[in-house]
């Protein structure tokens, strides 16, 4: 149940069973394209709206971009060239109101889009909404009111590039199917119009006919130890609707082998197995089980639900600064993990107060899923005997063992600072900067990530400060330096091997040392 799936691959992959199709019900929809290809398809589409507004009949126009940036630009054009053109002509133009629509928008934010559109001025004809939205307005709901589509035929899409190991989000051509999609939005309630900003050419011959299926674009760490906990164990010519490249196949191995989930074999481990258990990305569960070893396994917890729910700070356009000052309240020295531990230890001590949130520049329905998704994982940690016992939060140790399971479980996503200020990722080499919205203020030398950002630029989203010689404790297999890469990482810890050998053989001089004088205190007493 799908309006973009591919149904006949479904038919022929289950063996021919019968197909029902209930087509939706829809009025008849114009579909425009454009002489030739538009240089912005941002401006293009602005100027596209403004030109349907002043020339076209009453009815709400729903335009698709692609991320939030974009569609807070697009809205503030919009209204703003909108308001002049009222102004100069109040008996010809009604008013026009641009709403934006992205996840990341708090709920009563988003809840303006089923808002009637502006009343007409006195004397002038009725007024208008335009809803500038990412594809959620696509499938996931339907607009009533909506008769004008325009298409620019971007979407951003999850994209996981196997040889560095980066999943990003990239804007990326929609297919057709998808494109099909966007303009019976403009029928669902009378005859509409559909404005596509590429030629018929282009979407005849560049656009492909259905949008690629999420198993070839994303890590399959998760995918794979699902099937070794089935008892799948010959992954090549398993029996794929989509068969994944084998590089992909291969690095979810080698992912699920450094974390202990796969022995040398390739077979599950009893450590494995536990994790299968928990509904998160294999390096979440790992972090999870291996915080027992560093007493922290509660607060390890917090952190893997808050990552787990949509972003919890809310940064409105007009109070950036005061959204800003709110978050530096929550600010932790060492890094971003440990601010959303304080957001949500501060969440549950004013009991879950929504207008609390609403002050601190929090959105509530996204703590709400964080704690949501925090009981269910405490009752399959107590099912395998994880007791849930809080760290003492003034012990001198606090910080340093949560960053300690951290690294236990995201060891592959540690980048270590170069001389020019930026950093360069472990292994892979990539260079990047740390993500504005990060509260680290200093620049440490070794840091773990969450999530690496494609931008204009490369960024690395929550990040957190850790000591180099960590890694090599806690993963020594993975931070082999014989089999590392070179570049300035290698030579780091290179650096931190040295020092760790050297404290190792001053640790174990000192015990020689110890031990003789103990033997020479003993012969003396015997004499």
């Amino acid at each position: 149940m799908s309006a973009t799936l591919d149904a006949g691959k479904f038919q022929a992959y289950f063996n021919n069973a019968p197909l029902m199709s209930v087509p939706g019900r829809t009025f008849p929809v114009e579909i425009f394209y454009t002489q030739e290809p538009e240089k912005d398809y941002v401006q293009a589409a602005v100027r596209t709206v403004l030109k349907i507004h002043t020339s076209e009949k009453p009815g709400d126009i729903l335009l698709f971009l692609t991320g939030e940036e974009e569609i807070e630009d697009a809205c503030k054009k919009i209204q703003g060239e909108a308001d002049v053109l009222l102004r100069d002509n109040p008996k010809s133009i009604g008013p026009l109101k641009a709403i934006p629509l992205y996840s990341s928008l708090p709920p009563a934010m988003q809840q303006r889009i089923f808002d009637d559109p502006p009343a007409a001025r006195p004397g002038g004809p009725p007024g208008r909404k335009v809803i500038i939205s990412t594809n959620i307005a696509e499938t996931s709901l339907t607009i009533d009111g909506i008769v004008y589509v325009i298409d620019p035929g971007f979407s951003k899409q999850k994209v996981y590039n196997p040889r560095v190991r980066i999943e990003s989000l990239l804007v990326s051509p929609i297919s057709k199917a998808s494109a099909q999609q966007r303009s019976g939005r403009a029928g669902r309630t009378r005859p509409g119009k559909c404005y596509r900003l590429y030629t018929e050419d282009a979407f005849i011959n560049e656009l492909q006919e259905q949008t690629y299926p999420e198993i070839l674009r994303c890590n399959l760490a998760s995918v794979v130890l699902q099937l070794k906990k089935l008892g799948i164990d010959d992954l090549v010519h398993f029996d794929f609707m989509n068969a994944p490249a084998p590089e992909t196949m291969m690095r979810a191995l080698e992912l699920l082998n450094y974390l202990g989930a796969l022995d040398d074999e390739g077979e599950l481990t009893p450590f494995g197995s536990v994790m299968s258990d928990f509904p998160l990305d294999p390096q979440f569960a790992a972090t999870l089980i291996k915080s027992v070893k560093y007493k922290c396994p509660d607060e390890i917890l917090t952190i893997v639900s808050m990552l787990s729910a949509p972003v919890v700070f809310v940064r409105p356009r007009k109070q950036q600064k005061e959204a800003d000052g709110a978050k530096a309240n929550f600010a932790h020295e060492d890094g971003d993990h440990l601010a959303l531990l304080k957001v949500y230890q501060a969440y549950k001590e004013n009991e879950e107060d929504e207008n609390w949130c609403w002050q601190n520049y929090l959105n509530s329905r996204s703590l709400k899923s964080a704690d949501n998704v925090r009981k269910q994982l405490a009752k399959l940690m107590e099912k395998h005997g994880i007791e849930l016992i809080p760290f003492p939060s003034d012990h001198h140790d606090y910080s340093r063992n949560i960053r300690k399971a951290l690294v236990a479980g995201f060891f592959t996503q540690v980048a270590h600072l170069e001389r020019k200020g930026d950093y360069l990722t472990v292994k892979d080499n990539q260079s990047v900067l740390l993500h504005p919205s990060s509260v680290i203020s200093s620049k440490p030398d070794w840091v773990i990530y969450n999530e690496f950002v494609l931008t204009s630029r490369n960024y690395i989203r929550i990040v957190s400060a850790i000591r180099g010689e960590w890694t090599l404790e806690i993963a020594p297999s993975y931070f082999d330096l014989s089999r590392f890469p070179e570049g300035s990482a290698k030579r780091g810890l290179e650096i931190l091997a040295r020092k760790r050998k050297r404290q190792e053989e001053k640790k174990r001089l000192e015990e020689r040392d110890r031990i003789d004088v103990d033997v020479s205190v003993h012969k003396r007493k015997q004499k």
